[in-house]
């Protein structure tokens, strides 16, 4: 269970000396690395503004490792300065007086950071007079295993949590409800705004649909939502996993992405237009059509781990083509034309291991980038499963290499994020991509050892 909550609705309220009115006196600094993995440092109160304030340094390596901690960037590996982010406080829900709040780096590191490149999309949109909304739903799968015995076993032969699960059954729901509720009630203390949490398809596996906000703290909220989704479920001798696909046997695992766009001087909705046949603004059209046009070349950015795409093939319930169709979950981005103060457009090609901060900045830097150039929107797909393939519709890239190259040579992926973040970026992909080729599995030598 979490720990007694001392601090009320801290978010962006007073900085260090609201906290300590509050009676906050930890505080885990989290800093998000290159793959959304929160580091922190843990300090008193008074502390934080010394080791993270004006002259306050850390040490610039986590955007130049990889998810195993193997350093892949360019040295030197220095002290960097560094910037808290004090709208970002939150509520630590396993230490009584105690908070979270985000910080990144200033200095050269900035320009490799996912959070400030998504800073850069929101400020480039409310530059062109758009207010944004964004939230992300993932799907993720429970073991029943403790840390040891996933390990003990070599990651393999694993029991599931819930094995008896029925895809939306309220029976299954009620075996389950304190995991659901004890869970519900951890994010809440986050203030992780939580629209739906439950069970879905399959054994183990779980759905959260999180609210939507301001498209930073919708990325912030989804990376606390994953960290302690684990941490919760360790706690309990359980191993929470958003690996796109865990097995052959398993469904793959989705993390959708949903955006709106309104007036940010009227609040008026954009994506809506009540005379449009199906509902749909020109802005939405253009919107889409942007995104479609970009994700198949830019799909690094939101599909980053060789695992994601294990998803993208047929079987799954994933989209296989740069597709889009008015409420069709089939696209690859579904719009959702009405009723008005719902519009949205919902990116369905992230899995559930997409980096949100990545995924979220690809999906508004489609959107404006089709906006900017009132790029034409194909025709939607009409009929079929994930698994069509519509003639004249680009493919998408078969493994992270491909993707990490067609990234390196999209030339408006590069206009929009920059060429140190893509140079630096691709170049982790392709360092992912050799050290997973480079390790053979169980079913490969069953497969090879007598055949060949």
């Amino acid at each position: 269970m979490a720990a007694k909550k001392t601090v009320k609705k801290a978010a962006g309220r007073g900085g260090k000396e609201g906290l300590r009115r509050r009676g906050v006196k930890t505080v885990h600094v989290a800093i998000p690395d290159l793959d959304a993995s929160l580091r922190e440092r843990r300090l008193a109160l008074d502390d934080v503004e010394t080791a993270f304030g004006p002259g306050g340094t850390f040490v610039n390596v986590l955007h130049k490792w990889d998810s195993g901690e193997s350093v892949i960037g360019e040295p030197p590996f220095v002290g960097e300065a560094m910037s808290l982010d004090w709208n970002s406080v939150r509520d630590y829900p396993f230490e009584a007086d105690a908070a979270l709040v985000f910080s990144d780096y200033a200095g050269p590191s900035a320009q490799l950071s996912p959070r400030e490149l998504l800073k850069a999309q929101i400020k480039r949109a409310r530059a062109m007079g758009f207010k944004i909304q964004a939230a992300l739903e993932f799907e993720f799968h429970v073991l029943d295993e403790a840390a040891e015995t996933l390990r003990d076993q070599g990651f393999d032969g694993f029991g599931m949590y819930a094995p008896d699960n029925r895809c939306w059954a309220s029976q299954s729901a009620a075996i389950y409800s304190d995991y659901v509720a004890d869970l519900n009630g951890v994010l809440d203390t986050l203030g992780v705004g939580v629209y739906g949490l439950g069970l879905e398809l399959g054994p183990g596996c779980f759905e959260a649909t999180l609210r939507a906000t301001d498209p930073l703290r919708a990325a912030d909220d989804a990376v606390l939502f994953k960290t302690f989704t684990k941490a919760f479920s360790r706690r309990r001798g359980l191993t929470a996993t958003f690996m796109a696909q865990l097995s052959a046997q398993h469904a793959g695992l989705s993390g959708h992405v949903h955006l709106s766009l309104s007036d940010a001087r009227t609040g008026k909705p954009l994506f809506h237009d009540a005379k449009d046949k199906d509902g749909m603004s020109k802005t939405m059209r253009h919107a889409i059509a942007g995104l479609v046009d970009l994700a198949p070349e830019a799909l690094a950015l939101c599909a980053h781990t060789a695992n994601a795409y294990r998803r993208l093939t047929p079987g799954n319930w994933a989209p296989k083509t740069a597709t889009w169709a008015v409420q069709n979950y089939a696209a690859a981005v579904r719009a959702v034309p009405s009723p008005a103060k719902l519009a949205r457009m919902e990116f369905r090609l992230p899995a559930s291991d997409t980096n949100p901060y990545l995924a979220i900045a690809l999906t508004l830097a489609g959107a404006l980038h089709g906006i900017e150039t009132k790029a034409k929107l194909p025709a939607p797909i009409t009929r079929g499963g994930p698994d069509e393939t519509p003639e004249g519709v680009p493919g998408l890239p078969h493994d992270l290499l491909e993707a990490a190259d067609r990234l390196d040579v999209c030339k408006p992926a590069r206009a929009l994020f920059g060429d140190r973040f893509v140079d630096h970026f691709v170049a982790t992909r392709r360092h992912e991509e050799a050290v997973i080729r480079k390790h053979v599995s169980a079913f490969e030598r069953a497969r090879y050892i007598e055949a060949v």
